[in-house]
């Protein structure tokens, strides 16, 4: 693979070079996909790793506990809504929600670049205290590690998480069954529309601001209203919807079928993508998540979650089914269908 760059902008789609790293192996896409098969996984046994969950359930003694881990290179660092504080905690805690985990402890990483504005720092780490604060996780260690001007690009963020796992909540990829509901807490695109705006200047972000929160104490409304019956969880954060939708068809071995008309997509979102040419569907969260639940409880799920300040405008979006296992496929606006597949590339790098 290789990159092009004309008059500054960056290309990440793929070229005929396979010998080096893009940026669209950072998408959530087919490029990341592959960085995962050929590179990672083949040197790693572990059957929690290849499930490729949001975290891994594993026992600690007689203990069932979630660890996940996450990294922050989001640019801009600040942006309206939050900062990459911000998104370093509740992006770990909603990992470990996705999971059906109570989040307990965090602890961070940061590798910070020669140069960066003390104030600057201060108001990240203060923004992660407060976001611990609210999602009731302790920051219980950490590392700081500072590199030369230049290369670190202000600071990044590499954060762990650790929750108390639910023996009757186990959400999981491969849980997917034809029949489930398909349901989302929100409006997407909101997020990464954001940080497009604030890092180019394109001034949407008058409109917008991102949506990053824990999302937990709305995972936690809709098991209590499912009983534990929720088969998938997911955050639809890089790659957007899309991504997400095509990560669980593969793995549960199912057929998904959605609808365009019902997507909830905020028409800041809809303007500012139809004037720069993306997919909203493949824009990042970080204030939503995904689920499938058995049709029976499909009601009381879009329930709970509208009565949540989190899901007041959840949608289902669609329905698991035998046909055509492991692709997406949506029915258009116009009454066609078409296959909503992974990216190759990305459309917005660095968005979290």
């Amino acid at each position: 693979m290789t990159v092009m760059t004309v008059e500054g902008f960056t290309c990440a789609a793929p070229m005929p070079v396979r010998d080096r790293v893009v940026l669209g192996h950072g998408s959530g896409g087919k490029l990341s996909a592959a960085l995962l098969r050929e590179h990672f996984l083949p040197h790693f046994r572990s059957s929690a790793l290849h499930l490729l969950g949001d975290g891994a359930v594993v026992s600690a003694g007689r203990t069932p506990v979630v660890l996940t881990t996450d990294s922050f290179v989001v640019n801009p660092l600040e942006f309206s809504g939050g900062n990459i504080g911000t998104l370093a905690i509740n992006g770990t805690v909603n990992d470990l929600a996705m999971m059906g985990a109570r989040p307990c402890f965090v602890t961070a990483g940061f590798i910070i670049e020669e140069g960066l504005s003390l104030d600057v720092l201060d108001r990240i780490v203060a923004a992660m205290a407060d976001a611990a604060r609210i999602a009731g996780v302790q920051l219980v260690a950490g590392d700081t590690k500072v590199v030369e001007h230049g290369k670190g690009d202000g600071v990044f963020i590499n954060t762990s998480g650790l929750g108390l796992a639910n023996s009757e909540f186990a959400p999981s990829p491969d849980r997917a069954a034809p029949g489930d509901a398909v349901l989302v807490t929100g409006p997407i695109g909101v997020h990464g529309m954001t940080i497009l705006s604030t890092r180019e200047g394109l001034g949407f972000d008058a409109d917008l601001a991102s949506d990053t929160a824990c999302l937990f104490p709305l995972v936690e409304a809709v098991r209590i209203a499912t009983d534990n019956a929720v088969h998938v969880l997911r955050d639809p954060t890089r790659g957007g919807v899309a991504s997400a939708l095509n990560e669980i068809a593969a793995s549960s071995r199912v057929g998904i079928a959605i609808d365009e008309h019902v997507l909830p997509v905020p028409a800041a979102v809809a303007g500012a993508c139809e004037m720069l040419g993306l997919d909203p569907l493949y824009v990042a969260n970080e204030g939503n998540f995904v689920a499938f639940v058995p049709e029976a409880q499909a009601s009381a799920a879009l329930d709970a979650m509208h009565a949540h300040p989190l899901g007041r405008e959840a949608r289902r979006i669609g329905t698991v089914v035998d046909e055509h296992p492991g692709l997406v496929v949506m029915r258009t606006a116009l009454g066609g269908t078409r296959v909503v597949d992974l990216l190759s590339g990305d459309q917005l790098p660095r968005i979290c």
